[in-house]
Parts: structure tokens; C-alpha cells; sequence
């Protein structure tokens, strides 16, 4: 009899077709919508706490890069406690360090700490990096091996649900939409300016509470739960859970992929990070109205990636990205020179193309190396580090400028000209 604690071991393009799988990708889907609120709900703090703890902009992307900080720090752990331990553990690891750090939110906004707020993102990074090691690849390979780029944009479909859905959460329980200048600020009295800073921190302990309590209750859904320890299979047949972290470098399209993932996932921060601001700069919104505009981008994001998980049944994947990367160089473009509403329609519109990139470099990266599967995926966590320091660029060049936000968006618009390389050539794997 299979135990939960002794997980059924099946090869990856053995009996792929079965029904077996079902529960277990189901389980997986549920882990992307759940990182998917995490990171989205970065976007509503940045100008949250930017208000609540008086930052500049640079200041208030520190929030991006104590979240992908960790996934650098993290990635080689990562994938050490994954390759030790399998992948159900290190799903359900991941849950719980995730749950400790949202828990941490509470003294964080009781003492209005800007540092305790950074440090409770980084243990959630820590527990997004350890999820995103194991549950990408696990759904990569939990089937048939030619539809594994197909399972991972259907799987971070309900990712991009939740970029729909955590604006909306975030405008109706976190944003209060007052604002002040700094100059009303310094009018303040000292007590009335210190109230009004823990009102605007206290408003992120109860949606942070559930969310912890949603991580712990999944925790022990997968516990209970029984999954196929999934093998890869080497390219000369022999069943492997081996493969060499340096030595996965080896492949050029991996090298490549690493690449372009760091730009694109500084690319989708920078657009994130700045959205509200942007729309309250160039559309003239206030900060509630900013907030559903990013939930329209979270919408155009879903419905780009269901509906390029659809076209990919008919377009190769390295097409369709280098496609999605060119429209996007176009409406970045718009974003930095246009005028008005017509900007955040724009950044909008980035929404949807941006929204097969991650899965889709992330499966023409593994695709083919074999044994080295998990080995590179944690090289390609770990690029996932251009969310800590591109972000942080964007905000610094901001202020440089006068705090002029279309200016900064010149950073994401390199990062998609890179993106277009992989999908025409960077991609290919080099035959020896």
C-alpha cells in the first residue's frame, strides 16, 4: 500500500496519460494562485507602506527585493531540500515557511516597522522559492513529456487569476485612499501623523492572518495527500534523480533561458511595482481607482495566458514568446512616451503579453536536459532575482528624475528586447 510518507515513484513518461495525475495537478494548480496572491498583493504594499512608513521610491522597492532576494539565496537550498527529499515535502515545506512569514505581518504593523515588514517578505520569499523549485517541474513532468510547456501555462493560468483578484482584495481591504504630501504631513501633529501611519500598517494584518491560515490548511491537504514522486528520465534511458547544479550550465538553451527569465521577472516586477503610481501620475486616478486598473492588467494577464496555452496548440512555444515580446517593446514604448489614460491602457495591455513568458522560458529552459531537470530548475528560481534589483533601478532612476515614473519604464523595455533573443535564437538546443 502507498502512505502518504512513502510516495508512489513513477517515471515521467510512464503511463502519462493517466487519471493518477489529475489530483495531484489539481494540488499544483492550487500552489500558483497562491504564490500568485503573494506577489500581486507586493504590488498593493509598495505604495501601501510607501504611505504607511514614509518612503521614497526607492525606498518602497525594497519590498521586491526582499521577496526575490530570497529566491536567490534560497534557489541552491531550494533545490537541495527538493532533490533530498522529493517533491511533496518540499511543496509542503514551502507552504508553511510561506505561513510563518505572513504571521509575521502582525507585529510588523503593530510595532510599524518598516524592517520587520522587509523581514517577514524575505521568509515568504524563502517559502515562494522552496514552492516554485518544486511544484514548476513537478508540473512540468506529471504527464507526458511533449505537452510539459502546455501543463505549466495551464497551471500558471490560475497564477494570473491571481493577479486578477489580489488588486481587488488589496483596493477593498488594504488601500484606504487617503493620501497626504509631505508638506500636509509635517503640518500634522505628532500624535494625529503617528495614528495616521498604524491605521494605514494595521490595514494588512487581517488579510495577511487568512492568508497564513489558507497555507496551513493546504500544508495539511498535501500531507494527507498522495502524490507520485515523479523521476525524470536521463537522455540515455537510465532512470536518474541525480544531475549536477554547475554542470546543468552546460546546456546553452538553460544558460539562455536563466538569462531571460531574470530580465523578464524584473520586467513584470517594474510594471507591477509602479502600476498604481503610474496611474495616479499619468491617468490622473486616485489610489482606489489605480488599484482596479492593476486588477484590469491582472485580467488581461489571465486571459493572456489561457489564451496562449489555447495557441499553443498550434504555434511553437519560442514563436509565441518572441511574438509577446515584440508587442510588448510596443506598448512599453507607449507607456514611456504617451500621454494620459492611454498610458496605463498601455501598461494594461502588457498585462496580457507578458503573461506566457515565465512558464513558457521556464519550459523551453528544462526541455531536454534530463537528469539535469532539477539541477536547472533551480538555476532558473534563481534568476528570478532580477525582481530584487531591477525594480530598485527603476525606483532610483525615478527619483533621480524628479520622481518621473514614465521615465523608468525604459528598464523594462531592455529586459523585452532580450526576452525577443531567447524566443528567436537563445532557445535552441545545441546538438553535440
Amino acid at each position: 500500500m502507498n502512505h502518504s510518507n512513502q510516495p508512489e515513484i513513477i517515471t515521467a513518461d510512464e503511463n502519462s496519460s493517466s487519471k493518477k495525475y489529475l489530483l495531484p495537478f489539481i494540488l499544483v494548480i492550487s500552489l500558483f494562485f497562491l504564490w500568485g496572491m503573494a506577489h500581486n498583493l507586493d504590488s498593493i504594499l509598495i505604495p501601501h507602506l510607501k504611505k504607511a512608513c514614509n518612503l521614497n521610491n526607492s525606498q518602497s522597492t525594497l519590498i521586491d527585493t526582499s521577496v526575490f532576494l530570497a529566491y536567490f539565496l534560497m534557489a541552491i537550498p531550494a533545490g537541495m531540500i527538493l532533490k533530498r527529499f522529493g517533491y511533496k515535502a518540499s511543496m509542503i515545506t514551502g507552504l508553511l515557511v510561506f505561513a510563518c512569514g505572513a504571521f509575521l505581518f502582525v507585529p510588523a504593523a503593530n510595532s510599524l516597522s518598516y524592517i520587520t515588514f522587509l523581514i517577514a517578505l524575505f521568509i515568504i520569499g524563502c517559502g515562494l522559492t522552496i514552492l516554485e523549485t518544486s511544484a514548476n517541474p513537478y508540473a512540468a513532468v506529471l504527464g507526458d513529456p511533449a505537452k510539459s510547456t502546455n501543463r505549466l501555462n495551464l497551471a500558471a493560468s490560475f497564477n494570473g487569476l491571481a493577479a486578477m483578484i489580489a488588486p481587488i482584495v488589496g483596493s477593498l481591504f488594504i488601500l484606504s485612499g487617503k493620501s497626504y504630501t509631505q508638506e500636509e504631513l509635517s503640518a500634522m501633529p505628532d500624535t494625529s501623523r503617528t495614528a495616521y501611519f498604524l491605521e494605514e500598517a494595521a490595514a494588512v494584518k487581517m488579510p495577511y492572518i487568512i492568508l497564513g491560515l489558507v497555507l496551513v490548511a493546504i500544508a495539511i491537504l498535501f500531507y494527507f495527500s498522495r502524490l507520485p514522486e515523479v523521476k525524470t528520465k536521463s537522455t540515455d534511458g537510465i532512470n536518474s534523480i541525480q544531475g549536477s547544479f554547475f554542470g546543468a550550465l552546460r546546456h546553452s538553451h538553460l544558460r539562455w533561458a536563466v538569462i531571460a527569465q531574470f530580465f523578464y521577472v524584473g520586467a513584470q516586477v517594474c510594471v507591477t511595482s509602479f502600476f498604481i503610481r503610474m496611474a495616479q501620475q499619468g491617468g490622473g486616478f486616485d489610489e482606489k481607482t489605480a488599484a482596479y486598473y492593476l486588477a484590469i492588467y491582472g485580467f488581461l494577464f489571465t486571459v493572456g495566458r489561457f489564451a496562449g496555452t489555447a495557441m499553443l496548440q498550434f504555434i511553437s512555444s519560442n514563436k509565441l514568446l518572441a511574438f509577446y515580446a515584440m508587442a510588448s517593446i510596443l506598448l512599453c514604448a507607449v507607456a514611456i512616451f504617451g500621454n494620459g489614460a492611454y498610458v496605463v491602457y498601455a501598461l494594461g495591455g502588457l498585462g496580457f503579453f507578458m503573461s506566457i513568458m515565465f512558464p513558457t522560458i521556464f519550459g523551453l529552459g528544462i526541455q531536454g536536459i534530463g537528469e539535469d531537470t532539477k539541477p536547472g530548475s533551480s538555476w532558473l528560481i534563481m534568476s528570478i532575482v532580477g525582481g530584487a534589483i531591477l525594480p530598485y533601478a527603476m525606483g532610483s532612476l525615478i527619483d533621480h528624475y524628479g520622481d518621473n515614473i514614465q521615465i523608468g519604464y525604459s528598464i523594462p523595455l531592455v529586459c523585452y528586447l532580450i526576452i525577443l533573443y531567447f524566443g528567436l535564437k537563445g532557445y535552441k538546443i545545441a546538438h553535440k
